[in-house]
Parts: structure tokens; C-alpha cells; sequence
């Protein structure tokens, strides 16, 4: 059998030297990104170990409690019921508030988590208390799909009802800072779910703007004028016909 020549080590590859970018702009590119993204993970991991090795047992039974009762927007979705019953406006922000719920978790779901397959965090090797645990999803870790839909719900009813923006805020941020404390995701999961819900109540608020008006409430007037000498609609001036400013002419 004839032995391998030096010229078939080469041309096998790699030699078990450090990997430099090849020649030429775009393999430098993808070797500097490739080298972001992994800085990135190693923060994020870090942040992760970090919280995970910070005795919080106060905190811990609290912020298990309101991970789960964020499962499927529960806590969202029961404040825009009880906002539904308080008045016109609340009730507008409300359907804006589970719209914004439902495009964020659409594109989570049907987007997000599709293209970027990233793994859950390891629990037992970063050594989480078992009294922070919550059942852990069987989908992919990027992005954080609770964080979204607080954040959309948050950010939309924010907008239409000012003043449920920062109590609305505050609670969108517990339950993206949750689902980190209980070990169930990184907290790059939680920012990117947290930009994504503020893209989707952008959306859902951009449609709910545009969306036309197909009729009018009780005691509106009508701005469109009738065919003149009729006296039981306003015209223009929002006056009978018959005392209409714009037929009065000068002398």
C-alpha cells in the first residue's frame, strides 16, 4: 500500500493550525460575522450562567407563577377582556392589543423560530434551582414567543390608551425577564422576541388605522350635503338648508 505524500496531507484540509479567513472581501465577511455571532453567544451564555447562579428564592416562586400564566397570552388576553368593558377607547385598544398578539405570534411562530433553529438553553448543566422550573417547550429557543406577545399587546394598547402604557410595560417586561429566571431561554431570545412584538404592534396599529369606517355612531351628522331646499338635513355648515350661510348673498 503506498503511504500518503505531503501533497495528499494538503489537499486533505485542514492541518489542526488555527482557521484564518481565506483571501478575497466576501470570506472575510462571513469569518467576521461568523466571529460577532460567537462573541454574541458567549455573552448571552454568560448572562444566562449568570442568572441561573444568583440565589433569588423570593423571586423565584413569583416569577415561575407568572411565566406560566403567560402561556398562550392568558394574562394579556384577560386584561383586554376586562379593558373591553370600560368604555369605547379601552375597548379600541383592546382589539388592537390581541391584534398585535396575533401577528406577533404568527411570526414567531410561523417565521422566527422556522429559520433560526436554536436549541433551549441546558437547565441541569447551568445548574437551575428545580424551585424556578416550568415545563420546558419542546420548540426552538429563538425568539422568545411570550416575550412578543406581551410586548405587541403592551406597546399596542399603549398607544391607543396612554395611560395602561406603563403598567402594561413594566408587566411585558416581568414575563420576558421570567421566561430567563426560570431557565427556559437566553436572554437574546427575550430581546429578539421584545423587538419582534414591537414590529407587531406597529403592524396591527398601522391596520387598524387604515381600516375604513363602515358606519357612524348615534347623534353623528352627516358633512355631506343634501339636494338644496331640504330642510330636515344640515348642510355644509351643519344648518338647515333654509338658514344655510353659503346661499345668504349680499344685497
Amino acid at each position: 500500500m503506498t503511504e500518503p505524500t505531503d501533497a495528499d496531507a494538503d489537499s486533505d484540509g485542514d492541518s489542526g493550525g488555527p482557521r484564518t479567513p481565506a483571501s478575497g472581501p466576501e470570506p472575510a465577511r462571513r469569518w467576521t460575522r461568523a466571529a460577532v455571532l460567537g462573541d454574541l453567544r458567549a455573552v448571552d451564555g454568560a448572562l444566562y450562567a449568570a442568572v441561573a447562579a444568583t440565589s433569588t428564592p423570593t423571586l423565584d416562586r413569583v416569577l415561575r407563577r407568572l411565566s406560566n400564566a403567560a402561556d398562550h397570552s392568558k394574562v394579556s388576553l384577560g386584561i383586554a377582556a376586562a379593558l373591553a368593558l370600560c368604555g369605547t377607547r379601552a375597548r379600541r385598544a383592546a382589539l388592537v392589543g390581541v391584534g398585535a398578539i396575533a401577528v406577533a405570534s404568527a411570526s414567531t411562530n410561523l417565521l422566527g423560530k422556522r429559520l433560526v433553529h436554536r436549541a433551549r438553553p441546558d437547565r441541569e448543566a447551568a445548574r437551575v434551582t428545580v424551585d424556578r422550573y416550568v415545563p420546558m417547550p419542546a420548540s426552538a429557543s429563538f425568539p422568545s414567543g411570550h416575550t412578543a406577545s406581551a410586548v405587541a399587546f403592551a406597546t399596542a394598547v399603549g398607544v391607543v390608551l396612554p395611560e395602561a402604557a406603563v403598567p402594561l410595560g413594566v408587566l411585558a417586561g416581568a414575563v420576558g425577564y421570567s421566561r430567563v429566571h426560570t431557565g427556559v431561554h437566553y436572554p437574546g431570545d427575550v430581546a429578539a422576541g421584545a423587538v419582534l412584538g414591537i414590529a407587531s404592534a406597529a403592524a396591527a396599529l398601522a391596520a387598524a388605522t387604515s381600516a375604513p369606517v363602515t358606519g357612524r355612531g348615534p347623534g353623528s351628522v352627516s358633512r355631506t350635503p343634501s339636494r338644496p331646499g331640504s330642510t330636515s338635513t344640515p348642510c355644509c355648515c351643519r344648518r338647515p338648508w333654509s338658514r344655510c350661510r353659503s346661499r345668504r348673498r349680499p344685497a
